[in-house]
């Protein structure tokens, strides 16, 4: 057997698809696994899809993005208080792999970036393969917002960015102004990156504060963007990266290698997205976040209040179980999947994402308020 890249040894496979299979081969099994949007594209983004393809567009596009869709995306974040230049943004392929370029472009081997966790496994997965570390910020315990003295005793002279993942993903929780502020003091003028997944700010029920629209990190700042969950595009696997210009030079080069452009069709498809009100959206899944809450408290599990994105949190860590053990049982005992807090660094926790029916979420719940009155003493 030929020796492969020792650093994929280390590699796991995503916790969300496994457990999402897992219940697949459970006949009948409810999911509240993946967070994808079940809802529609709108129509007007596919008519612009099926338009392009009509009129042949799909050829090569330039290796940064068509021009239409940067200036898009330029005036899109200009307007919501992000001053961007065309020549700031890059096309990419969805947001994982905005944020793959963007890690892998500014780590040097050694170097760390700080996760707050829980948070999503693919800063992790990234920084391995950079041959860097994810150092852990644990948030669980100070109410899901940033401690300021844990986070400067987290920053190193190896530390070269911090994640920025508002709305978060598992928990829907939002960093508050706090938060924020304490990040900009900790980083401000010194070599250290943000990087802001902002793939749920357009998702959110209340007030986000939000970190890249801060003028005095513009040189620091690196902000990944996806169009799959605020239009429901997961399968077109479009986002974009905007960052300063001296960054975008190396990165381009970097993105070039990697994917050579994404899809003609597909971008102009985008810059119809961004003129598309995802608020109808919004509405759906805020009254879906209601009622999955308020079952949660009927079954008296507590959660951070969830104030963006399509998931929720809930502790389980008083019925003794990992979460892993917790969720395995939950399929095979309950007829219900969900994803262990341990995949996202809280062990205490198993998510549940409510991008699913009423009628599905009801079942999905009632079957675990079951399987919850048998762990009870």
């Amino acid at each position: 057997m030929i020796p492969l890249n020792s650093k994929l040894s280390s590699l796991k496979r995503s916790p969300i698809r496994l457990f999402t299979n897992m219940a697949r081969e459970t006949p009948g099994c409810a999911m509240l696994t993946i967070g994808e949007p079940d809802l529609d594209t709108p129509e007007a983004i596919r008519d612009a899809a099926i338009a392009a393809l009509q009129a042949n567009h799909t050829h090569y596009a330039p290796n940064q993005g068509t021009p239409a869709l940067r200036q898009a995306v330029a005036e899109f974040e200009t307007k919501r208080g992000n001053p961007t230049k065309p020549e700031q943004v890059l096309v990419t392929i969805g947001a994982c792999h905005a944020i793959f370029t963007a890690l892998l472009g500014i780590l040097n081997p050694g170097e760390e970036i700080i996760v707050p966790t829980p948070g999503f496994m693919l800063y992790d997965t990234i920084a391995t393969i950079a041959g860097a570390k994810a150092v852990p910020l644990d948030i669980s315990k100070t109410g899901f917002q940033i401690d300021e003295d844990a986070l400067n005793a987290a920053i190193t002279d190896k530390t070269k960015a911090i994640i920025i993942n508002s709305p978060c993903n598992p928990t829907g929780t939002v960093l508050n102004q706090q938060s924020l502020e304490i990040v900009k003091r900790a980083v401000l003028g010194k070599p250290i990156f943000v990087i802001c997944d902002a793939v749920y700010n357009q998702l959110v029920y209340g007030d986000c504060p939000d970190i890249s629209l801060d003028a005095e990190l513009k040189d620091q700042m690196l902000l990944c963007q996806s169009f799959s969950k605020p239009y429901a595009m997961t399968g077109w696997r479009v986002g974009y990266l905007t960052c300063p210009e001296y960054v975008m030079v190396r990165l381009l080069l970097l993105s070039a290698a990697e994917i050579t452009a994404v899809p003609t069709f597909l971008q102009e498809a985008a810059v119809t997205a961004l003129s598309t009100d995802p608020s109808p959206m919004v509405e759906i899944y805020r009254k879906r976040r209601e009622y999955v809450c308020k079952r949660l408290d009927e079954m008296g599990l507590s959660y951070p209040a969830p104030e963006g994105a399509f998931y929720v949190f809930p502790n389980i860590s008083k019925f003794g179980l990992s979460s892993e053990e917790f969720c395995i049982r939950m399929i095979k005992e309950g007829g219900v999947a969900a994803v262990p807090g341990s995949c996202f660094g809280s062990d205490a926790h198993i998510r549940l994402s409510y991008c699913y029916s009423e009628s599905e979420l009801k079942t999905a719940l009632d079957r675990m308020a079951t399987f919850i009155q048998g762990l009870q003493p």
